[in-house]
């Protein structure tokens, strides 16, 4: 009797205290979940299903099924076979590729050189606006009201290369042109992003209005009082104080420049001798006058990684730019 006690003892005394907490897990996962449901975290969770759910239908799963279908040769109407690698080799030895990233890379250098200031040059405006400010706002507001196909109709017979177009008859007012605006290779992309610039320098100006009224009134005072001119309060107070801003702005830019595709392809459809043909407007070409749907989606998942690099490289650059 005696040797069965002290086993019994022994056996008690090695459990381990990993052991014993191990045991007492379920108790203290129920007591937790207890105490989320009393706090509403089954009310949250039932109210957010069917948010979760038209998310993922309208969102994650069109992902999800367009990385399958950069592995498949398909045309949606017959039976998708499954090819690799096949579609990536095929978009990155098309010639037009490289043609396409040229003209996009030229579409974003020239909407960050004259787009990506212009609103911040409209928003410090209106802001030094002592009178006629919500007038101002309304007018450089306008052109994102309007439709883009609207606007971009609108502006094309503004392009028209005739001399009674508009613009060829303001140039030769002042002694210009006549242009050929959209007919020439040269001038058809710059005259996009000029188009773009005023279509969306409206909605980016209304962001920074809202910053800089979060702007202290006190620095431009004691800049005043210093004798500082416009520019040295511009650059001394406003863009220090916008610089976070500026940066998630420039962003957003770089990617939706990289993303056109509604302006060439209205305007001159990747013409004149395949000067505007953009990435996207490459995609839609292979979706949907090829039917080789495979292979736009392999080139949008290459689209996809380089705008996810580009981000996370930026942001890497720009960690410190924020806070300095």
């Amino acid at each position: 009797m005696t040797t069965k006690v002290l086993a019994g003892r022994t056996a008690a005394q090695a459990v381990s205290p990993e052991s014993r907490r191990i045991r007492r897990l379920p108790g203290r996962l129920a007591a937790r979940l207890v105490r989320w449901v009393r706090r509403g975290g089954l009310s949250a969770l039932i109210f957010m299903i069917p948010l979760l759910v038209v998310f993922g239908v309208f969102s994650w799963w069109p992902i999800a099924r367009g990385l399958v279908m950069a592995f498949q040769q398909t045309n949606l109407v017959e039976p998708a076979q499954w090819v690799g690698l096949d579609n990536f080799r095929k978009v990155l030895a098309d010639p037009l590729l490289m043609v396409a990233v040229r003209n996009t890379a030229w579409f974003a250098l020239l909407a960050l050189i004259f787009g990506y200031p212009a609103p911040l040059a409209l928003a410090i405006f209106v802001r030094e606006l002592r009178r006629g400010r919500g007038l101002f706002s309304v007018l450089a507001y306008l052109p994102v009201v309007l439709p883009p196909v609207v606007a971009i109709l609108l502006w094309r017979v503004f392009y028209d290369a005739s001399e009674s177009g508009l613009f060829n008859t303001l140039a030769r007012a002042v002694g210009l042109g006549p242009f050929q605006w959209l007919q020439d290779p040269r001038s058809a992309m710059p005259s996009i992003v000029l188009e773009a610039t005023w279509a969306g320098a409206g909605a980016t100006m209304i962001i920074y209005l809202a910053a800089l009224s979060g702007v202290r009134s006190d620095l431009y005072e004691a800049a005043e009082i210093d004798g500082a001119s416009i520019w040295q309060r511009i650059v001394h107070v406003t863009l220090p104080q916008l610089r976070t801003i500026l940066l998630i702005t420039l962003l957003l830019q770089i990617i939706g420049t990289f993303q056109v595709f509604t302006e060439p392809f209205l305007f001159t459809g990747g013409g004149p001798a395949n000067a505007t043909t953009t990435i996207l407007m490459l995609l839609y070409n292979y979706a949907f006058i090829n039917g080789d749907y495979g292979g736009a989606t392999a080139l949008s998942v290459l689209l996809a990684i380089f705008l996810g690099l580009l981000s996370l490289a930026y942001f890497r650059l720009t960690r410190g730019w924020s806070t300095t």
